[in-house]
């Protein structure tokens, strides 16, 4: 998919920049001093009950940053997303992975997604794909809750719905949905 960008020409008036996705975001692990755009980001994202509590995502950057992986505007300077999550060999997602980083065990064969977050404005991009895929690959495989209306979502990512699943963070209801990596 290819985005335009007016821009003024001297010569010819405006004009459209045409670049890809690639070009103007950068696709990396999260900074340390990026934690307060990426605490903002989640409330903003989520609803005050099911959003992570800046401490917590705090904990989340500190113990497991190889799996923090961020969406940069190169235009703008700012984070436009990120995902998260823990590695673990549990196979199933508890609510202890949203408020415990120390359950990260970095040979974990499994990932606990735990936030997949892109700003209102940049959605629609691809931007959600794009970081999906940037997990790490040497996992066996990525584990996620999510609220029906997203289902549909994650399915066209390749994600499998196992049904209703244990955690009930937030006082909400949640699919526990499963992608292979390997």
């Amino acid at each position: 998919m290819m985005e335009s960008q007016k821009l003024y020409d001297a010569n010819n008036g405006m004009t459209d920049l045409i670049y890809t996705r690639a070009e103007r975001y950068e696709f990396r692990t999260i900074r340390l001093e990026e934690t307060d755009q990426a605490a903002k980001i989640e409330q903003i994202c989520f609803s005050p009950n099911e959003a992570c509590s800046y401490e917590h995502m705090a904990a989340r950057i500190k113990k497991a940053p190889d799996l923090f992986l961020v969406a940069v505007d190169k235009d703008m300077g700012k984070l436009a997303g990120f995902l998260n999550g823990l590695a673990t060999d549990q196979e199933h997602l508890t609510d202890d992975f949203f408020t415990d980083a120390q359950k990260h065990d970095p040979e974990g064969s499994n990932i606990m997604l735990l936030g997949l977050d892109v700003l209102p404005e940049y959605r629609g991009q691809g931007l959600a794909r794009k970081l999906e895929k940037e997990r790490k690959k040497n996992r066996k495989k990525i584990i996620l809750t999510c609220v029906e209306e997203k289902v549909k979502m994650y399915e066209k990512f390749g994600f499998q719905d196992l049904g209703i699943g244990v955690s009930n963070w937030g006082g909400e209801q949640w699919h526990e949905m499963c992608i292979s990596v390997n």
